[in-house]
């Protein structure tokens, strides 16, 4: 993960249109993203995910913030991307989508990307499957995101407060859920 002063410098240069700060912020939010989007819309998240950087890349000259409002922007963006997203398919017949296998963007071993992704599903799965979706909602943002509770209680509309209590339950359950199934910590 690039530093503080890093993400500063390329959101600044990515500001006046630079592809390197572009590529710094990509590489920097792009997982988060995908991994809070395939919760939500698996099938569609690079989709969404794509609907989103553009939108960002729209108010990026205008944007005045700094990396960690930026990021709270890219995540408050993509959560109305799927509430849209989720009404335009209520309202359609289902369809069933062909996979794609694309070639990931930087080297990394096959061993390493199916862990990865594995460890991911399942997390994703225990939180949908556990957790009343208000609580899997704050979990996702909270540590797929990494946003701040404020961060957070803003995107959903609520207070500070109830973000902490929902999030504490939410992990308390969890952890619960573990030590009935015999899961190691």
């Amino acid at each position: 993960m690039p530093s503080p002063a890093d993400l500063s410098d390329a959101l600044g240069s990515a500001r006046l249109g630079d592809e390197g700060g572009i590529t710094v912020l990509y590489r920097w939010l792009n997982p988060s993203l995908l991994r809070y989007l395939r919760y939500h819309a698996s099938s569609m998240a690079e989709d969404i995910a794509s609907e989103v950087w553009l939108a960002v890349a729209e108010t990026l000259s205008g944007f005045d913030g700094g990396p960690a409002e930026l990021r709270a922007l890219l995540f408050t963006i993509a959560r109305r991307r799927v509430v849209d997203h989720h009404r335009r398919m209520s309202r359609r017949v289902p369809e069933v989508p062909l996979e794609e296998a694309g070639e990931p963007s930087t080297p990394v071993s096959a061993e390493e990307l199916t862990l990865e992704r594995l460890m991911t599903e399942l997390a994703v799965e225990m939180l949908g499957r556990d957790l009343p979706p208000e609580q899997a909602e704050i979990v996702l943002l909270r540590v797929v995101g990494g946003l701040s509770v404020s961060e957070v209680a803003g995107i959903l509309g609520k207070t500070d407060g109830a973000v902490r209590i929902a999030q504490l339950r939410a992990l308390r359950r969890l952890s619960r859920k573990m030590d009935e199934s015999g899961v190691t910590r």
